[in-house]
């Protein structure tokens, strides 16, 4: 009987310790919880690991000219451009980047742009619609592909004092044209003055493209003297970035005023092919022409200077199938510098903007990466053996769906002599 009273006094002693318990137990709770954050689920961990990976390291920039030494083939007067190894000074066989693109394969490939008398891309058309002739005869299309396949697409900016003013403008442009593409689509990023550097190899990573861009800067190459290598820095992007067996469409996007001191090229068709009876180890712009040709890049050239008033877009169409470097262009009144520009657009298939436009060069920037999602990729094999098949071929490509259609593509293709 004496139990209860004992019992009831032990409740009373823990219902006034009760109160203390409860509070140390939520303090206890609360610094925990302060000290170590809640602990995301693994759904939501996943992102955060996600980001941290995807982040790559920029690998720094590669001097594409580096150990470069120029040097003709007699016998078939190709160039060919070995590259000294700066380890131990020594320099591997001669090699032609156009010859291993051929040896890789005998197809042809042809870019093409389709348009709309209101200049609008006919994005619909099926391998039916296309007829492919080379030299005049018709050739049986092998393959073809649409605008959805990836495109390899190389920014060479030009970093040279004379596109000081623009530099900010070119940079901005150049990430416009990063976002206008495909999510597929591979960009390199290529800078150039003097030298040429290679900022970011092919990558589908828009944050390590974004990062290669903005490391673009002028101010860095105003020591960089020796001119502005335009035809060289283009030349090296197509042997050098686009060499190992790049697939499907392939451009080339070029910044700058067009001004090139490194091939001395004059309105004398006889600066851009090597003189008889003098050395000829350099790079002319004929043997860029013959590149492009070979591994059908396109070229897509954004000059910083005015547009020529006579160079209008009706203007180059009409010049479409004959060369510019003519015996009487100076009397165009268009520079030098500015025809040669637009004679590589022209064999490339490419097109030629001017930043002075109406237009802005972001709006510039959106158009081409338009147009290179519509593009279409044809291909042939030539009946001809690549014994007897050296040298330039002319294309023509015909849209029998659409007869008032406007086609543009490279005028014709280069297959280089086989180098022994």
């Amino acid at each position: 009987m004496q139990k209860a009273p004992v019992l009831a006094e032990r409740r009373g002693r823990l219902a006034r310790f009760f109160p203390i318990l409860l509070c140390w137990s939520l303090l206890v709770v609360a610094v925990a919880a302060f000290v170590s954050p809640p602990q995301a689920t693994s759904a939501q961990q996943a992102p955060l690991q996600k980001s941290s990976h995807q982040r790559k390291k920029l690998p720094k920039p590669r001097q594409l000219d580096a150990g470069v030494t120029w040097h003709r083939d007699p016998a078939t007067g190709e160039l060919i451009t070995p590259v000294t190894d700066a380890a131990n000074g020594a320099s591997p066989a001669p090699r032609s980047p156009a010859a291993a693109i051929r040896v890789t394969s005998q197809i042809v490939p042809i870019t093409c742009s389709i348009f709309n008398s209101d200049g609008t891309a006919i994005t619909d058309l099926k391998r039916s619609d296309f007829r492919i002739y080379e030299d005049g005869v018709e050739q049986q299309i092998a393959y073809f592909a649409t605008g959805t396949e990836p495109a390899s697409v190389a920014l060479v900016i030009d970093a040279s004092p004379s596109v000081l003013r623009d530099s900010d403008e070119m940079k901005r442009a150049a990430l416009a044209l990063v976002e206008g593409l495909a999510a597929v689509d591979q960009v390199a990023v290529v800078d150039f003055s003097a030298h040429t550097y290679l900022q970011t190899d092919f990558a589908s990573d828009r944050e390590l493209i974004r990062r290669g861009i903005d490391r673009v800067d002028v101010h860095q190459l105003l020591g960089d003297v020796g001119g502005s290598n335009i035809y060289q820095a283009v030349y090296l992007t197509a042997a050098k970035v686009f060499l190992g067996g790049r697939e499907g469409r392939k451009a080339i996007v070029l910044l700058t005023d067009g001004q090139d001191s490194g091939l001395g090229l004059t309105l004398d068709p006889a600066t851009a092919v090597p003189r008889p009876g003098q050395p000829n180890n350099r790079l002319t712009f004929e043997d860029l022409a013959r590149s492009l040709a070979a591994a059908d890049i396109q070229i897509f050239a954004v000059s910083t200077e005015n547009r020529p008033k006579i160079m209008t877009p009706e203007w180059l169409a009409s010049h479409q199938d004959g060369t510019l470097l003519v015996s009487d262009a100076p009397k165009s009144g268009v520079p030098a510098y500015t025809l040669y520009l637009a004679e590589l657009v022209r064999r490339s298939g490419g097109q030629l903007y001017f930043l002075r436009d109406s237009t802005t060069l972001t709006d510039i920037f959106r158009r081409i990466a338009q147009r290179i999602g519509a593009e279409y990729t044809l291909g042939y094999y030539p009946e001809a053996s690549p014994a007897n098949h050296a040298g330039w071929h002319r294309l023509r490509v015909e849209i029998i769906s659409h007869p008032g259609a406007t086609i543009i593509h490279r005028a014709a293709y280069y297959v280089p002599a086989l180098v022994q």
